[in-house]
């Protein structure tokens, strides 16, 4: 390795029962153009073939340094945090089992924060993929803003920070189930981390229908008052003090709007906004390319010539390819 024998990034995977979705994700690594990295895969007490399928891939790849630790269940919080102390990176990237990263994402995202030391965080803009065969959708993300984050998520949870960071904030909210990643970047904010982000999408997410960001989204207020709870010198009093009702009083009372801080309400109505915009997007893409499909395959039934498919044209921007010797990570099914 160019960077000596420790590797510089490491890669954490913590994985709950989708072992279906895990071989792409590892895939998505192992084609990455920079290549001092380390992956630490966690199975969090799966019941289905979770550690049978994570050690066929460390066989598969034996030139790479890629570990698998067993947990009992705990949460994706806990597992990330169980991965990241047994890393042996300077730089993290925390990556969920059933989503993906373009092969220049390290490369680009390392570059980030090896030029730039007082930069702890390099984020990306993202593309949405789902199981079927719909082309992914690049969603571009606003610049980093110390006070926009405050207000809603701009950075996904797949971004590349130092260790120092994690160990600052004493690592992800175990307690949390959802918007842990908020928390974790809100934390960052208090030990005064700045981060960069890139405008290129470089994150894959799958977009499913279940999920803990859908948990996130319909659970957001409660979220809100926990992160606020977390990190009350960040919040004014009158925040504060409606985030610890909401903790430790009646919190469907305190999440009614007309006991809501307006500027909580008003940041979650931008967020609400944010999402169903997105949600809007994405059906009327599906809709859009599944008729395309069909209308090219009447054309093609009926013997006619028609030019390369108009569907491409709902596709998001290419995702990098991957370097020759190394296969591209699919974005669609496993």
């Amino acid at each position: 390795m160019s960077h000596g024998s420790d590797p510089v990034v490491s890669v954490v995977i913590p994985c709950h029962n989708y072992a279906r979705y895990l071989p792409e994700a590892v895939s998505s690594v192992v084609a990455q153009t920079f290549r001092a990295w380390e992956l630490v895969i966690v199975d969090d007490g799966s019941t289905d073939d979770t550690v049978k399928v994570a050690e066929e891939l460390i066989a598969r790849h034996p030139d790479r340094v890629i570990r698998l630790l067993r947990q009992a269940n705990a949460g994706v919080s806990a597992a990330r945090n169980t991965g990241i102390e047994a890393a042996a990176g300077r730089y993290i990237l925390p990556l969920d089992a059933d989503d993906v990263i373009a092969p220049t994402m390290l490369e680009k995202t390392v570059a980030v924060l090896d030029e730039n030391p007082g930069i702890a965080i390099a984020s990306t803009d993202v593309f949405t993929f789902t199981d079927d065969d719909l082309p992914p959708q690049a969603m571009p993300l606003p610049a980093y803003s110390r006070e926009l984050l405050l207000q809603r998520l701009i950075m996904f949870y797949c971004s590349l920070y130092r260790r120092e960071a994690w160990q600052a904030v004493g690592g992800y909210d175990e307690n949390m189930r959802a918007g842990e990643d908020w928390d974790f970047w809100v934390g960052c904010v208090e030990h005064g981390f700045d981060a960069h982000h890139i405008h290129e999408p470089l994150f894959g997410a799958r977009n499913k229908d279940t999920g803990l960001h859908l948990e996130a989204a319909e659970n957001d207020l409660a979220i809100r008052a926990r992160i606020v709870a977390n990190h009350p010198d960040l919040f004014k009093p009158v925040t504060r003090g409606w985030a610890h009702a909401v903790l430790s009083q009646d919190a469907e009372a305190c999440l009614r709007d007309e006991n809501v801080p307006d500027d909580i309400l008003t940041r979650a109505a931008e967020m609400d906004q944010f999402l169903s915009a997105v949600m809007a997007l994405q059906r009327t893409t599906r809709v859009q390319y599944y008729h395309i499909r069909r209308l090219e395959q009447a054309l093609a039934a009926r013997g006619d010539s028609p030019a390369p498919s108009a569907a491409s044209a709902l596709s998001a921007p290419s995702v990098p390819s991957a370097p020759d010797d190394e296969p591209a990570p699919t974005v669609s099914s496993v």
